[in-house]
């Protein structure tokens, strides 16, 4: 089964204080594994002790790194299809966490493409955060990174394996414990992943008719406030 982080900060006031330390945080200038982050941090995450869904992702592009909010571009667009949730539903944080591996953009490549996430985020936060938030039931794991942080060992070396097995990692909402995770393991919804999506049939015919039913039942009965 899977559970839950032991939870060591589950108050409303302590996940404040958290997300307020996280998004002071300057290690990846001050105090880096590595090369210094090659610009100012900006931290963007979006959390509550309430939320019950969380978008576990890889890292802020320039776009998000400029306007502050997740998930602005085409890639959003397409990931609300594939949840079947209106744009009002993905931004209301007290329904769904946003929570990329690496909170700030991590910078550009010598190509011109997107640096992984900063590993210093994970270490520093992950387990924290993930403890503060008590009414987690639903995990999206958006790309290679954050599959295998949360499914460690049970991640196959390839994601297309881990996506194909996605059953494996479900348990259903309606049989769900108050301790229990469901995690859905994602490909990017970039463009990129196109011809990814042309050759997985399975994914738009299988994988997701489950998840909408899944994202649609978590919603539905936090605003109702039943489990």
């Amino acid at each position: 089964m899977n559970r839950r982080p032991t939870a060591s900060c589950a108050e409303p006031n302590a996940l404040d204080d958290l997300l307020a330390e996280i998004r002071a945080c300057r290690h990846c200038i001050e105090t880096p594994d590595r090369t210094p982050l090659p610009h100012e941090p900006r931290p963007v995450l979006r959390a509550s002790v309430t939320a019950r869904i969380a978008i576990c992702g890889q890292a802020p592009g320039t776009r998000v790194h400029a306007s502050g909010t997740p998930f602005t571009d085409p890639s959003g667009d397409r990931l609300r299809a594939w949840m079947g949730v209106s744009d009002e539903e993905f931004y209301d944080e007290s329904r769904i966490a946003i929570l990329p591996m690496g909170f700030c953009f991590p910078g550009l490549d010598t190509k011109g493409a997107d640096r992984p996430p900063r590993p210093e985020c994970a270490r520093l936060w992950r387990e924290r955060l993930l403890a503060a938030l008590p009414n987690m039931r639903l995990i999206l794991l958006v790309g290679s990174y954050a599959i295998r942080w949360h499914l460690r060992h049970r991640a196959a070396a390839r994601m297309t394996d881990t996506v194909a097995n996605w059953s494996d990692f479900r348990i259903s909402p309606h049989q769900a414990s108050p301790a229990a995770l469901s995690f859905v393991p994602l490909p990017h919804p970039s463009w990129r992943n196109n011809a990814w999506l042309k050759r997985h049939t399975w994914f738009e015919a299988d994988l997701l008719p489950t998840l909408r039913h899944d994202v649609r039942h978590v919603l539905d009965n936090s605003a109702s406030g039943l489990t």
